[in-house]
């Protein structure tokens, strides 16, 4: 794919790929925390897992709010981002990083996951292999940002599953506006949300891929629109449970949950830390520890909070 390929002339500068490149070596452990990223409050549904599943782990999440949406970037910026947000990560000391955001999953993570040594976890295949086991006609629908959609990423893997699948992919690039902005409930979103589903229904399809870490806080309003029927694939169930397995399988699981120790989450945004916070602890369903505001470092440079 061409954009791909732009996209991959990017991974040609070392010492942005090479994150802590010629500084002394952070070492990992089991108590080391996991890291999460998205471009706004998407990935809290992510991290949201991560404590149902995981629920001794510290967790880092940072939110490029700055730089939102990312869905309508070109592919080269995308992986862009990535790497800058990544080599943070590094410095946070993370043992795995989830890439809670549909985007970079699809762009970025062919491209990113060769240049670091931790584990990068993508939502395309778990959430790929989770539509092509729930749906009995083989007709699946797919609603992400258009990076993704255009991408084909979801497309190409869900075949891989379920070769005679019948995938109708639509790009919604309002929810994730509509979302950060707090209108979740509000009847413009409802309309939206029928617009972007009706060519879906009409098909026939009997599972829906929520492939934007945003959208399963529309959840409520999917649902009053597509009925019973239509059975819903959260890929951060399937990417938190694909994380689980590396870590036990690493030795690198933290044991805090057994042994009752206080958990911690550390919360970073590129953009406003108090309308992060706000919204943030109402999707999450629980106060947001202090948020900082960061500015992401270049290749080379430190990473400076306000």
């Amino acid at each position: 794919m061409a954009e791909v390929s732009v996209a991959r002339a990017v991974a040609s500068d070392r010492v942005v790929a090479q994150a802590g490149e010629g500084r002394q070596q952070i070492k990992i452990s089991a108590s080391s925390p996991i890291g999460l990223f998205d471009s706004g409050v998407g990935g809290l549904s992510v991290l949201k897992e991560v404590m149902k599943q995981l629920p001794g782990e510290d967790a880092v999440y940072f939110a490029d709010t700055a730089r939102l949406p990312y869905g309508g970037r070109a592919p080269q910026e995308i992986v862009k981002f990535n790497y800058e947000i990544l080599n943070f990560m590094v410095v946070q000391g993370v043992k795995l990083v989830i890439m809670a955001c549909g985007t970079s999953s699809a762009i970025a993570y062919p491209i990113v996951k060769e240049h670091y040594k931790i584990p990068l976890v993508s939502l395309i295949e778990p959430g790929a292999a989770a539509a092509a086991r729930e749906s009995e006609n083989g007709r699946i629908g797919v609603i992400a940002t258009q990076a993704t959609v255009d991408s084909g990423a979801y497309q190409r893997m869900i075949k891989k599953y379920k070769k005679d699948a019948e995938i109708h992919a639509a790009a919604c690039p309002l929810f994730v506006p509509l979302i950060e902005g707090g209108f979740i409930d509000a009847e413009e979103t409802k309309k939206v949300a029928l617009q972007y589903l009706k060519p879906m229904l009409k098909a026939g399809i009997d599972t829906l891929v929520l492939g934007c870490t945003h959208y399963p806080h529309l959840l409520k309003v999917l649902r009053e629109i597509t009925g019973i029927k239509i059975k819903f694939v959260d890929p951060a169930e399937e990417a938190v449970s694909e994380a689980k397995k590396i870590l036990n399988s690493k030795g690198l699981a933290a044991s805090r949950a057994l042994s009752g120790a206080k958990v911690n989450y550390n919360f970073f945004v590129s953009g406003s830390a108090g309308q992060f916070q706000d919204l943030g602890s109402r999707l999450l369903g629980r106060p947001l520890p202090s948020v900082k505001q960061i500015v992401l470092p270049k290749a080379g440079k430190r990473v400076y909070i306000k």
